[in-house]
């Protein structure tokens, strides 16, 4: 055997381990719970879903999406029709922090750039049972870009989360004559 041989028998099976232990340690973000709330897990699948709206502040846009069964009663009219949203009804609220666009004509144009986090809603009485809740639980996870991962909102994040969201809950307080949801389905 030449010394080149010999290199690649010691080398190549520590480079595809140390590439397979990178691919296992990265996150999946399905295994994300919030301590005593909602997981991940319960969500899966919300990038297929359809869009109802889209959001922005200074701070953020917001791309608003539903499940299949929330979907489905906003094009029947709720909550505008008087009508709650049915169990199960889901909403996903993916927000990315603003960025000027080089490309565009007009230069006030901003585009979505980096993710910020993804903030669930889930209608489910029976599990959400505080009053003040609707029957609506909700979660926030952080997104960090660097480590393509994410991890439940805190105390400390602006719009403060605690275990079970309570701010989602004191947030959408505001909007319980519209079934406390505040985006409206928007025309097509």
């Amino acid at each position: 055997m030449t010394r080149n041989s010999y290199w690649m028998i010691a080398v190549v099976p520590t480079l595809f381990a140390a590439l397979g232990g990178a691919a296992i340690s990265a996150q999946d973000k399905y295994t994300v719970q919030v301590p005593g709330g909602l997981s991940f897990s319960e969500f899966k699948g919300y990038e297929d879903w359809q869009a109802v709206s889209i959001s922005k502040t200074e701070h953020a846009f917001a791309l608003i999406l539903a499940n299949p069964v929330m979907m489905e009663a906003y094009r029947s009219g709720v909550p505008g029709n008087g009508k709650p949203f049915p169990e199960g009804s889901k909403i996903a609220k993916v927000h990315y922090k603003p960025v000027k666009s080089d490309d565009a004509p007009d230069p006030t144009t901003e585009l979505p750039g980096e993710q910020a986090n993804v903030d669930f809603i889930v209608k489910d009485s029976k599990r959400f049972t505080d009053p003040d809740s609707g029957g609506w639980g909700y979660a926030a996870f952080n997104y960090d870009t660097a480590s393509d991962t994410f991890t439940p909102g805190t105390e400390k994040d602006p719009a403060p989360q605690g275990n079970d969201a309570k701010c989602g809950v004191a947030c959408h307080s505001l909007a319980q004559t519209k079934d406390y949801i505040f985006t409206s389905y928007s025309r097509r």
